[in-house]
Formats: C-alpha cells, sequence, structure tokens
C-alpha cells in the first residue's frame, strides 16, 4: 500500500480568495502532508472565468492541477492558453473543437494521477452526456494509473450523487463544485470511491455565493440585470483531503476543510511555532 495525501481546493472566487490561497497553501501543504494539489480556479479573474497570470499565479504557490467549470471561457485569453497548458482543464464534456483538455495524468513522487474534469446537465448548458464522456476517459486512463479525481462541476445534486454512484470503484474520488456552499456529506462509496457533493469556495462568506450582498438582492428582487461584483469580507478557504492508495486506485479517508483566513494565519503562526521549537531543541 502506497498513501498519499491529495488536497482538494474549492472555486477559488475572485481577488480575495486568492491571495488567500496563495499566502496560506506552502503551510497547509506542510501542516497536512499534501504531496498534491488540485484546485477549482474557474472564478479566480474577479469571479469570471481565469486568465494564464492568475493560473500561473496559483501554479508557483503550490497549486499543481487547475480545473475549471462553465465559466472557463470567459475571458478572451482563454482560448490563447487552455490548448498550451496541460495542468489547467475544461469540461471534457464540452465538443471536442473547443479548446483546452478535459483530463490530464500528472507524475508526482514517483507516482501518477489522473484528473477530469466534467460538466452537468441538469439546469446548466445542453452539453454532450458527463456520464458517457467520463466512462471513456478512465478507459483510456486506467493502463497508466488507477489513481483518478473527478471534479463535477455540477448544479444539481442529485445529478452529483447519481455521478458518484455510477462511478463507485472506477475512480478515486469524485468531488462535486459549482454551487460554492460546502455540503456535510463526504463519504467512502462501498467499492472505495470517496465522494462529497460539493467543496465549497475558497472566497468571502459574507456574499451571496462570493458576490456582493448588495448588488445579489438588487438582481434577485427587483428582477433586473445587475452586473455582479466579488464580495470581500469574511474569506474562508474550502477544500478536502483525501487519503488515496496509488497501487489501488482506492480512498482510504476524505476529510472536509472550512478554515476562516484568520484560522489559516493562526494555524501559520502554529506551524512557525513548532519549527522554531525544534530549531531550539
Amino acid at each position: 500500500m502506497l498513501v498519499k495525501r491529495i488536497l482538494f481546493l474549492g472555486e477559488i472566487c475572485a481577488d480575495k480568495a486568492r491571495q488567500a490561497v496563495i499566502r496560506n497553501l506552502e503551510n497547509l501543504k506542510k501542516k497536512n502532508g499534501v504531496s498534491f494539489v488540485i484546485a477549482n480556479g474557474e472564478n479566480v479573474a474577479g469571479g469570471y472565468g481565469i486568465t494564464a497570470k492568475l493560473a500561473d499565479d496559483l501554479f508557483k504557490a503550490g497549486v499543481d492541477c487547475i480545473t475549471t467549470g462553465d465559466h472557463f471561457l470567459d475571458r478572451r485569453e482563454a482560448e490563447n492558453f487552455f490548448d498550451a497548458e496541460p495542468r489547467i482543464l475544461r469540461p471534457l464534456n464540452y465538443p471536442d473543437k473547443v479548446c483546452g483538455h478535459g483530463y490530464g495524468i500528472y507524475e508526482f513522487e514517483n507516482c501518477h494521477i489522473g484528473v477530469i474534469n466534467l460538466l452537468g446537465r441538469v439546469f446548466l448548458k445542453a452539453i454532450d452526456c458527463p456520464f458517457q464522456k467520463v466512462e471513456k476517459a478512465v478507459d483510456l486512463m486506467n493502463p497508466i494509473t488507477s489513481t483518478i479525481i473527478v471534479d463535477f462541476h455540477a448544479e444539481a445534486t442529485a445529478e452529483k450523487v447519481a455521478m458518484g454512484w455510477f462511478l463507485d470503484g472506477k475512480v478515486s474520488a469524485v468531488l462535486g463544485s459549482h454551487t460554492h456552499v460546502q455540503t456535510a456529506d463526504e463519504r467512502i462509496l462501498p467499492n472505495g470511491t470517496a465522494y462529497i457533493t460539493d467543496v465549497g469556495m475558497c472566497g468571502p462568506f459574507d456574499s451571496v455565493i462570493g458576490m456582493r450582498i448588495d448588488l445579489s438582492l438588487k438582481r434577485i428582487i427587483n428582477a433586473v440585470p445587475v452586473r455582479l461584483h466579488p464580495a470581500k469580507s469574511n474569506v474562508h478557504i474550502c477544500a478536502v483531503l483525501l487519503d488515496l492508495d496509488t497501487e489501488t486506485g482506492k480512498a482510504l479517508a476524505i476529510q472536509r476543510i472550512n478554515l476562516p483566513v484568520i484560522e489559516a494565519k493562526r494555524a501559520e503562526s502554529e506551524i512557525t511555532s513548532e519549527n522554531n521549537k525544534q530549531d531550539i531543541d
């Protein structure tokens, strides 16, 4: 048995969340013994899409793979770098001619890990079937690795739960994204697949799923088109930790993280104190 710990960061929503992740990721990795980091970055550019520079900032901070969702093309420059950067994924079930990659296989610590990005169809765009697409991708990846993480970017809980059962025993984890609200249903399914309906967001909790409360209320109550802007207060880092047996691809544990940024700073202080104590000893 060769166990590796994987960190999956929920959707990083705009500037304050990006700064919080960049500032705290190294210590989160050290404290939890993390070997590989995946982050959903589809809202990292002001809440709408991602740019090459912001993706590079996350890679430099210690993120190994970035997944996205239905906003991945919100920035015009996306088409210029999604093809060129295999560490950034877009949903696999977009048409084949769309720029970018729907899955990737990455090497770390003498292991291989596969990551698949999917988009749901319920209450979202009319798009290819994620169930049929993911099955083919898993078959292609299995000769190289059985350790596979799926980011299922979907609106409907039922569709996410169905995907978990559909892939149980075929992949290491099915992790939901898109709703920005962390769910409390993390579990290991009977055949060894870790599951959670939504990992949540890295973003401001004093908001409407990351956006300013006043603008969101105006849009909802008055039914008028209002451009939403990111909120800034009470930033949390939401994520899950996965313990995976990379020899079998089975999940051994899944743990939720919901860390206020003030707590992240405290964790940083604790790690510094521990390191100083070790130096003294």
